[in-house]
């Protein structure tokens, strides 16, 4: 498998809006492959990096985005899944192997943020978002206790697959969402007034499980969630991560690639991928370049927009 542009890279254009956010010069790049799965990109812009998971093996990545060299991050990395920064530059981690959601501190040293819901152990974090008050978000399917493939093969101890919130100030954990079959990706809308989450349900239930993203309404002092709907369902596969640009448009993985949809909900476009897609974020110093985990790769794509910050 080769490096550099990919030929024959492609989008298609279901509503004209999405012209003005993809240019009709951009390339698909691939910038690295080797790995089982990956997940889980993070953008640093103290020092151009791209950090993400590869999970079955255990070991995170990192992308220099000035040099194109890219390293082993970490290793073992307790399975790592989903990766954020924090307002204050540091690494926030959901773990598999671990069964728990971690902070790299500035010094390298790590801080255990979450690992037990009233006495019993999480299933295994698996995305995490991080609010402007300094509270983390985040999902907690059973992926990793499934099997031995992305973590350690275990009975759930709470029983259900639940999203939680850790408080910025005591860290303690409560449940802000417990009706999704298998929560997955999420994220904040730019005005945090909304909370979407991924429903990752079908992988086990072809049939009838969910495979999409609800939005849910931010409530009260901006610490619980209330009125929830459904705001896409995929066509291609399960939608998995996802992140927003400026203007509130939603780019999400799917299995053909990214599907872009407007605010209002309607598909406008996607960024084909030669590989089922994971998870994705904006980098860049000004935010405008999309860093795609594609099963095996990680790729890249210049935009006409930005990621909200």
């Amino acid at each position: 498998m080769t490096f550099g542009f990919i030929e024959g890279f492609s989008v298609e254009v279901y509503d004209l809006r999405f012209n003005r956010i993809v240019p009709a010069s951009a390339r698909m790049e691939r910038l690295w492959t080797g790995a089982r799965w990956t997940e889980g990109p993070a953008w640093f812009p103290a020092h151009n990096t791209v950090v993400w998971s590869d999970i079955p093996n255990d070991r995170m990545m990192h992308y220099d985005a000035l040099s194109g060299h890219v390293g082993i991050f970490r290793q073992p990395a307790r399975n790592s899944n989903g990766n954020t920064v924090d307002r204050q530059g540091r690494l926030v981690t959901c773990e598999h192997g671990g069964r728990q959601v971690t902070r790299t501190e500035h010094d390298g040293s790590i801080t255990v943020l979450a690992s037990h819901y009233q006495g019993k152990r999480l299933n295994s974090p698996n995305d995490v978002v991080v609010k402007s008050d300094g509270s983390i978000w985040f999902t907690d399917p059973d992926y990793g206790i499934l099997s031995d493939y992305e973590g350690d093969k275990a009975e759930s101890e709470i029983g259900r697959c639940n999203v939680y919130r850790i408080d910025p100030h005591s860290g303690a954990l409560s449940i802000v969402a417990d009706d999704f079959v298998k929560p997955n990706g999420l994220a904040f809308s730019p005005d945090e007034s909304e909370l979407y989450i991924a429903d990752t349900g079908a992988s086990h239930d072809p049939e009838n499980g969910p495979r999409h993203i609800r939005k849910l309404a931010v409530t009260g002092d901006g610490t619980t969630l209330g009125a929830s709907s459904v705001f896409a369902k995929s066509t291609a596969g399960l939608f998995d991560g996802f992140r927003f640009d400026v203007t509130g448009r939603l780019w999400t993985s799917a299995a053909d690639g990214i599907h872009v949809f407007h605010q209002d909900g309607t598909l406008i476009g996607k960024v084909l991928v030669p590989e089922i897609v994971a998870n994705l974020c904006f980098g860049g110093p000004k935010r405008n370049r999309l860093f795609i985990c594609g099963t095996t790769s990680l790729y890249s794509l210049m935009t006409h927009t930005n990621g909200a910050g």
